[in-house]
């Protein structure tokens, strides 16, 4: 199949804000792909999630910015695109450099212009096509004739969209039925829908008896142990047991055979408070170092035979609890009563973490979900900024400006803090991309900067050092609010109340 054909597809369903339209977009060319070329299916439901197989090229937009003539028509198979990412992702030591450009040069010789595009953005994670995975899972569901139940389910237990999408063309149930929890295996993870308050989470939730679980600051993990085997695995399912020998100790002692734990690793200072989460963040990111990371868990989807993934929280609660002491479980309270859930909450943000999550107790465990069972609620921080530049959009945001480079004021100058596209809609889009042409001193082709004159309010989580940016920090999770015409640059934020977000 050609590359060409789900660059097509992607911009095809870019253009349209209609879900059933997006389905049957995708249904169409994972048919044909199922149809012509099946080997190739795995690819191209990758490629339609706008996401590499490969988790890390050692590719970027600097390594991306000078690129050769595109070609003039479409030659470009995804098979040997995968496999030409594939080698670039091995490439190692002397003159690997050297070699990844050559290659990286090579394919993108051999692209058109619209392939050249896209190819960028999924190397970056820049493929704006208003498409998450879950609807990939819908494409595939009337592909092949199955219901979306089934393939979600599949894909839960398998751990990704890919991993099931040759079964779920196969056009029979039985096939992806084969998909059921291992342990050893890891599952995509469960996620939470967002509330502004405490009260309004818990309906959000279902309303009477919920737990209330403190939101840590920290790295999520997921637990896998037979035995004496231990699988520490992160969000994004990437095995990182031997960057975890304190978890993989705690694990082995569990009173237990064979058990599937979710949960958080943080580091904590003496005093027992969560340490700031970049500290967290980059011993996560290593072997050894000299801070350890305390694991806690929150939930258990398999017990010494028992799978639990389809058993209400309040069961699977009552079994982390026989076997996860204390001190590695999550604080939480059970409750009905919004006024003393407020009341944890408050302490929770006292203690330092992040927020609290609310948690229906009859529900099962949805992995891979982002729904109404689990709410988060977090302190939301603003901060009015000035828009340094802004990056040409692409997929379904092609033809506007899209990402925001921002700054805060530092003495005469603006200091960049980092970028979002997040919050933006249509509207926004529009109106941005003539304000900025307005403002524009310099165009590289892909970055337009801009005369520091734009104010915006931007919501963000939290603030982390950072070396990335001279400032020497960075904001969390950074939204678009609004745009402020009423602040002049000079009324911005600066660099030092930025600061001042730090944790302590």
């Amino acid at each position: 199949m050609l590359l060409a054909d789900v660059v097509a597809t992607s911009a095809a369903v870019g253009a349209t804000r209609s879900r059933k339209a997006k389905v049957a977009a995708f249904a169409d060319l994972l048919r044909r792909a199922g149809d012509t070329e099946p080997d190739a299916v795995p690819v191209v439901t990758s490629y339609l999630a706008g996401v590499l197989r490969q988790r890390r090229t050692g590719l970027g937009w600097r390594s991306l910015q000078a690129l050769p003539d595109p070609a003039s028509e479409p030659t470009l198979e995804v098979s040997e695109v995968d496999a030409t990412f594939e080698r670039i992702a091995q490439l190692a030591g002397a003159g690997s450099q050297v070699a990844r450009a050559d290659a990286t040069r090579s394919l993108f010789a051999r692209a058109t212009v619209d392939e050249q595009r896209w190819l960028r953005g999924i190397v970056t994670g820049e493929v704006r096509q208003g498409a998450l995975d879950s609807l990939v899972q819908e494409g595939l569901a009337v592909a092949g004739g199955i219901p979306v139940a089934v393939v979600r389910r599949a894909a839960m237990m398998a751990g990704s969209s890919v991993a099931v999408a040759t079964a779920a063309l196969s056009g029979t149930e039985d096939a992806l039925a084969a998909f059921t929890l291992e342990v050893g295996r890891p599952v995509l993870p469960m996620l939470a829908s967002t509330a502004p308050t405490v009260e309004s989470a818990m309906a959000k939730a279902g309303g009477g008896e919920v737990a209330v679980d403190t939101k840590l600051d920290g790295v999520r993990i997921q637990v896998h142990r037979r035995g004496d085997e231990v699988l520490v695995v992160t969000r994004s399912l990437d095995d990182v047991t031997s960057r975890h020998p304190e978890v993989v100790e705690i694990a082995r002692a569990l009173p237990c055979h064979d058990i599937v734990l979710d949960g958080e690793v943080l580091a904590l200072g003496p005093d027992g408070r969560p340490r700031p989460f970049q500290e967290t963040a980059s011993r996560a990111a290593t072997v050894g170092g000299t801070v350890r990371l305390t694991p806690a868990f929150f939930d258990v989807l398999h017990l010494d035979g028992r799978d639990l993934v389809d058993a209400p929280t309040a069961e699977r609660l009552a079994a982390l609890e026989t076997v996860v002491p204390e001190q590695h479980r999550v604080p939480r309270l059970i409750t009905a009563d919004p006024r003393e859930a407020e009341e944890f909450a408050a302490q929770v943000l006292k203690l330092g973490h992040e927020g609290v999550v609310i948690k229906s107790l009859t529900a099962p465990y949805a992995a891979g979900r982002r729904g109404a069972t689990w709410v988060k609620v977090k302190p939301v921080h603003t901060l009015d900024l000035v828009v340094l530049a802004v990056e040409r959009g692409s997929g379904r945001r092609s033809g506007w400006l899209s990402n925001i480079h921002l700054g805060a004021r530092g003495g005469d100058e603006f200091v960049m803090l980092g970028k979002t596209f997040k919050g933006m809609t249509d509207d926004i889009l529009a109106w941005q991309t003539e304000r900025f042409r307005d403002l524009q001193t310099d165009d590289d082709g892909y970055v337009v900067t801009v005369r520091p004159e734009q104010v915006v309010e931007i919501a963000f989580d939290g603030v982390q050092r950072s070396t990335r940016y001279p400032g020497g920090v960075a904001l969390r999770f950074a939204r678009v609010i609004r745009y402020r015409d009423d602040k002049p640059p000079a009324e911005a934020d600066t660099i030092d109340t930025v600061r001042s977000f730090l944790p302590t």
